[in-house]
């Protein structure tokens, strides 16, 4: 520990030099120039002036490089952060391309879940190496490991690695997932199942370079292979029962993203099918709910979203017994075929469903190709009935007062 104080000592001294100190004074005015002009031109997150705001940003900083070794002083550290900025420019770009091409939210949470602490690291190495080289950094112990010294360069790979191998394997298991089902025409739920196997494939993998990188030898693993076997049989058997669940649903087919079900009463659609569980947005008050896969292993689920994608939906209302029948229904039909939500085929139907004591009940029935629309279309057509029942003077009795037993 006492080397690695040394080393921090060893940067705060160099960064205090009189050469050091004008470059961090161009580097933090140019910086500051472009932050001001930002704020000055606001600009929509679909516009490509910021790009070209950087780009002129990293194009100053690679000139100021330039110019202060012909004024006798250094310029790696500006040209350092010229280049960082060129690849924050073309990230940027690239990130505003496939914003017009992809979901908005998918590209936005893949940016700042992995890109820009990316970014961030790299950005940090870079400083690093340019003070004093990354190897001596590194190469500092720290601590050790089933008696093996641990540096502390491979203290942060023990502790940076795994999060970047979960959340940077997103995107080239999507695009060699999406390559192999339409080269091997695998159905939806098979290739979600391929890439969820393919994800875990890379990530052992990853683990496995990571204990050998860090020293640990075959007893160390050997040992820690041993404690997950006894946390598999009773601290985390049920994240691995969710886990061949979610892969059990994906090959069957039976749950998928996009799907519409019933959870605890509520229309709930499949936003995604994840390693441990699913996560579902709820109709009612757009709220997201995770769920573990073993839920719908293991439980009965209703989905509407099956082998047949056409739902049917139904409303009830009552009129007075004084109107046709005939006429009533024909009316319903009528105002159900003039929602543009409802399927012309199968066509509406209208019937009297129970003949009460007060008034008579009719049931409509439609048909529609989103069952999430159902309350929507539900609502239109209760607007529209009521308009039209005081138009064609049709009364709607109401419920008679029970009278209070003494």
């Amino acid at each position: 520990m006492n080397q690695l104080l040394y080393v921090f000592l060893g940067w705060v001294g160099l960064l205090t030099r009189a050469a050091m100190l004008w470059q961090l004074l161009v580097i933090v005015a140019l910086l500051l120039a472009y932050r001001a002009w930002r704020l000055s031109h606001p600009t929509p997150t679909t516009s490509w002036s910021p790009i070209f705001a950087k780009l002129v940003l990293a194009g100053l900083l690679a000139l100021a490089s330039v110019l202060l070794p012909a004024l006798g002083l250094p310029g790696g550290l500006v040209a350092l952060f010229g280049q960082l900025a060129l690849i924050w420019t073309v990230l940027s770009a690239l990130r505003l391309t496939l914003r017009r091409y992809l979901p908005e939210e998918d590209v936005e949470s893949y940016w700042q879940r992995a890109v820009a602490p990316l970014f961030a690291v790299v950005t940090l190495a870079g400083l690093v190496h340019r003070l004093d080289g990354l190897s001596i950094l590194s190469e500092v112990p720290v601590l050790k490991i089933f008696n093996e010294p641990l540096s502390f360069g491979n203290l942060l790979l023990l502790f940076g690695l795994p999060y970047f191998l979960v959340v940077l394997s997103d995107l080239p298991v999507a695009l060699i997932g999406g390559l192999t089902g339409r080269l091997a025409g695998l159905a939806e739920g098979n290739r979600k199942a391929f890439e969820l196997i393919l994800r875990y494939i890379l990530i052992g993998l990853g683990v496995i370079w990571l204990a050998d990188q860090i020293g640990l030898n075959a007893n160390a693993i050997a040992a820690i292979a041993g404690g997950l076997s006894v946390g598999l049989g009773f601290g985390i058997k049920e994240v691995f029962s969710n886990f061949v669940s979610g892969l059990w649903l994906l090959f069957e087919g039976s749950l998928q993203p996009g799907d519409v079900i019933l959870h605890d009463g509520d229309l709930c659609k499949v936003r995604k099918l994840g390693l441990r569980a699913a996560t579902l947005k709820r109709k009612s008050d757009n709220a997201e709910l995770v769920v573990p896969n073993q839920t719908f292993f293991t439980d009965t689920t209703t989905t509407y979203t099956g082998t047949e994608e056409l739902r049917c939906g139904s409303l009830k209302v009552r009129a007075d017994y004084k109107h046709d029948p005939d006429q009533v229904m024909a009316l319903l039909v009528e105002i159900a075929k003039a929602n543009p939500l409802v399927l012309a085929e199968p066509a509406p139907s209208a019937a009297v469903a129970n003949l009460a004591d007060y008034a008579i009940e009719y049931g409509l029935d439609f048909w529609m190709v989103d069952p999430m629309k159902n309350g929507k279309i539900s609502g239109q057509l209760r607007h529209a009935i009521l308009r039209r029942f005081r138009e064609e003077g049709i009364v709607i009795p109401k419920l008679p007062c029970l009278s209070s037993v003494p």
